[in-house]
Formats: structure tokens, sequence, C-alpha cells
């Protein structure tokens, strides 16, 4: 018996190589002033800045330097509402995507970005729809163009949480492979193996449902296949293309069916050493943590479809039909490594950090999702494995 479930993305999603002309068109009808939120050099984002203005709307450029803060969130609603702008438009990686979306938010809500986050803030709900949203991604990763949240780091708090609702998800989501090209490999790998984990976790997670699974099948085996092919020739479009719709598929699965302990991890780690990239902290984490829930599925709960779906994740990453979750492991712990990913103890993780990280972990909204409840001492040794 299927249980019930909701299915909810961006109101327009347009995919494809070329697409990104369509952005000017497309601002137009949403508003006349745009403020258009970029990464560190807004110099990456020009052609579509020139689109925009080619379509009529005026803009005011909003860069984001690294991953958002709520500080970072503040100062762009007032740069906003200083331009009058009554749109916003975000180009980049997760980080412009995620703050473009929670100043789109805040714009029409008042107050600071804590009365609306979760774990450390108030968890108000929003109750004006926020400015319109249009999201232009550059990366192939964090599948932010299609999700109702907004990861910020909450600095003073040392962790990351996440701005939600419904009423946050894109007016239209603009996916051009071609604009990822020019990313440097590590970058790559970096935002492949979280667009990886973002497949990985729905599928074996609590909340899964018949199309987050169909999303995840294909995605998690497109990933695997392409992103080596992407890092070893930043050209190939083919797997540039492939990537790209495999974090678009992440984004749909993470957005309407959950994450788990990797990303339950990953947002403490984020806010205790904010130099420690979101997607080489998941890969670090994936293989171990995988390795953990089939071993505490077996221990304390033999017959949850869990394991069965674990078993299907370790032949699509594979390609192997006859891999075991054993093969997985050791399977992405090589990838993990060719790709030259960093242990977690390069980023300042320590062995004294784990059982503060343990504890903001468990309170963390992605270990709910997580396939089985797992114990402090597995939580610690998945950590332990990683570093």
């Amino acid at each position: 018996m299927v249980s019930p479930f909701e299915f909810a993305t961006a109101t327009r999603i347009l995919f494809g190589v070329g697409v990104a002309a369509q952005v000017g068109p497309i601002a137009a009808e949403h508003g006349r002033r745009a403020l258009v939120v970029t990464g560190r050099d807004p110099a990456r984002a020009e052609p579509v800045l020139e689109a925009i203005r080619a379509a009529g709307v005026a803009t005011a450029v909003f860069p984001v330097a690294g991953e958002p803060t709520t500080a970072d969130a503040e100062r762009g609603v007032e740069a906003a509402r200083a331009a009058q702008c009554d749109l916003v438009v975000a180009v980049g990686g997760g980080s412009p995507l995620d703050a473009g979306k929670a100043i789109a938010a805040l714009l029409r809500n008042p107050g600071p970005p804590l009365d609306y986050l979760e774990v450390v803030g108030r968890g108000r709900p929003l109750t004006a729809d926020p400015a319109p949203f249009l999201a232009v991604p550059t990366t192939a990763g964090t599948g932010s163009e299609v999700t109702r949240n907004a990861v910020l780091a909450a600095t003073e708090q040392r962790v990351k949480v996440s701005l939600r609702s419904a009423k946050m998800l894109p007016r239209a989501a603009i996916v051009d492979p071609a604009l990822t090209l020019t990313l440097p490999p590590h970058v790559t790998a970096d935002c492949g193996l979280d667009a990886l984990t973002q497949l990985i976790e729905p599928f074996v997670g609590l909340r899964a449902n018949p199309l987050t699974d169909a999303l995840c099948r294909d995605g998690i085996a497109r990933a695997a296949r392409a992103l080596p092919r992407a890092c070893a020739d930043g050209r190939d479009l083919d797997a540039r293309t492939d990537m790209a719709l495999a974090s678009l598929h992440g984004g749909l699965a993470l957005a309407n069916a959950a994450l788990g302990a990797v990303h339950g991890f990953a947002g403490p780690i984020g806010g205790m050493f904010p130099g420690a990239p979101h997607g080489a902290v998941c890969a670090r984490l994936l293989p171990e943590v995988l390795r953990i829930n089939v071993r505490a599925l077996r221990e304390r709960a033999p017959d949850s479809p869990a394991l069965a779906r674990h078993a299907e994740v370790a032949r699509l990453v594979t390609g192997d039909p006859a891999a075991t979750i054993d093969h997985a492991v050791a399977h992405l712990r090589a990838l993990v490594a060719s790709l030259g990913v960093r242990p977690l103890a390069t980023y300042g993780l320590a062995a004294a950090d784990l059982p503060t990280v343990v504890d903001k972990s468990r309170r963390a909204s992605s270990m709910k999702g997580n396939p089985i409840a797992l114990t402090d001492a597995e939580l610690h040794e998945a950590l332990a494995a990683a570093l």
C-alpha cells in the first residue's frame, strides 16, 4: 500500500542547454526591478544580468561572499528595499540561491531571520507570500532551485539551520547545464557528491514516496556514472547535463521526502567550521553513515524495507547488479579519495569536537528522516571514521 504523500516544487522548471536565455522574459513577467543575488564575483553572472536588463527589468546586484549567514539575509533585504526591488533573482551555487530565497521571503515578512529559523530561532511561519523568486543555478549539487528552504548560518549559535516554508518555492527554476562548464574540478566534485548524497538519503529514508523514488533511482545512477567524467573533463557537456539533471532530481527528492544523518551532521559541522565545504562534508560522511545505518537496521530492524533500499543503492552506485552495501561503501570511499576530497580533520574538526557535533546533530531536522534512529555511539563512530 502507498502511504499518503505530498509533492510540491517550483511553479516552472526549465531545463536544458540554452534555457538561461529565457531568464529575461521570465523576470519581466514577475517584476520591474530585480535584486540579483550572486556569488563573490558578480562578473560571472554578467550574461544573466544582461538578459534581464535586455527584457527591460532594472537590476541591483547583491554578492554573497560565502555560505550565507542571517546577517547576509538582513543586508540583502536592506539592499532590495533601498533599490525598490519587487523581484529577486539568484544566480550561482547553493549559497546565492539560498540567500536569494531567504531575502525574497524576508522582504515581505517583517522581523529578523531568527523569528523564522528552525532549531535556534522562533520557528514562526511566514504569513505573507515572498517576493517573486527566480533561481538560476550555475553548479550541479544543491538542488536549491526547487526546494522550499534556505540554509543560513547562525553565527552566534555556530550552526547552520533552515528558514523553511512551502511559500518559498521559486516561481521558476532555470537550469542550464552550459552554465556549469567552467566549474573547476574540486567544485564539481564537492557539488556532485552533495547531489549524490541528496539522492541517496531521500531514497533510503523514512519519507520516501513513489515520485521521489523514481527521481532518486534515475539520479543516483546518472550521478554515479557522470561525476568522474565531469571532474576529468569540465567541457564534457553530456556529463555536465547528467550532473545538472541529477542535482535537480536530488532537490526535488529532498524537498518532498527527507534527508538523513549525513545532512544532520553537515549543519552543525558547517556552523562550527565555516571553512568546511558542505559537499566535502557530505562526501566524507556518506559511506560511513550508509555502513552504520545498514548495521543498525540488521541488528534492530531486520524486517525494515530500508535494507532492500540500501541494497538497491549499492547496485545503482556501482553499476554492478551483484553489488552489496559493502561494495558500495568501498566504491564511495574510493570515489571520494580519487576526486581529492579531503578528510574532515583538514577543516579543523577534531576528536574532541565529536560529542558537541553529536549533540547538535540530534536537534537537526534532517536527522528525523534517517531510516533508523542511531545511538550516540553510532553517530560518534560515523564522525570518527570521516576525520
